[in-house]
């Protein structure tokens, strides 16, 4: 039987999951997806967009790997300076499960307009309590909270982090929640 294989812009307040806390909201809500689909890769449930689903295990490990990159829009608190943009494509020390983990240098740019996406769910906070900015940051590397724990160490906490990009897939115009089946993710996997 062929793998399948999809997209989904996963939404605010949902789990990168099919199975688990029966509370919680998660990805099987969105399609009916077949036996076997895994995420390639997670958001975390506060994190937004361009999500990989997969019947494929191998598929899963190449797209997980250091050969394809993953990019991300995050609204920091302030406005981001070039210090910090500096800080960020150099590498930052953060914590992983208690243990310091040195990030791998990265593609790190202010973005001078605010990207459109929907307005989230759930309202991020109010201008009064002062500017925001969003900033691109394109990684081969994927640890836990990344994005978020690296925007804190150089002085500017995300609020709002959206996927837009795997490889050369794109989020572009989905909404939130949408599910699009592809015949495959245009990386190649070496057949047996």
């Amino acid at each position: 039987m062929p793998h399948r294989h999809f997209l989904i812009h996963k939404p605010y307040g949902y789990l990168s999951q099919f199975v688990g806390e029966a509370k919680k909201k998660k990805l099987g809500e969105f399609f009916d997806f077949p036996e076997g689909i895994m995420a390639i890769g997670r958001l975390d449930e506060d994190s937004e967009g361009l999500l990989l689903l997969t019947t494929d295990g191998r598929m899963s490990e190449l797209v997980r790997s250091r050969k394809i990159e993953k990019e991300y829009y995050a609204q920091v608190d302030g406005l981001i300076d070039d210090a910090a943009l500096a800080q960020l494509q150099a590498g930052v020390e953060i914590g992983i499960h208690s243990v310091k983990y040195q990030t791998s240098p990265c593609v790190a740019r202010r973005l001078d307009l605010a990207p459109a996406f929907a307005p989230r769910t759930r309202k991020i906070r109010d201008d009064r309590h002062g500017p925001t900015s969003w900033v691109s940051i394109t990684l081969t590397e994927g640890k836990y909270r990344q994005i978020r724990k690296m925007t804190a160490a150089v002085g500017f906490p995300t609020l709002r982090l959206v996927r837009v990009r795997v490889g050369g897939l794109r989020l572009g115009e989905m909404p939130a929640g949408a599910v699009v089946e592809v015949a495959d993710f245009g990386i190649g996997v070496d057949q047996p």
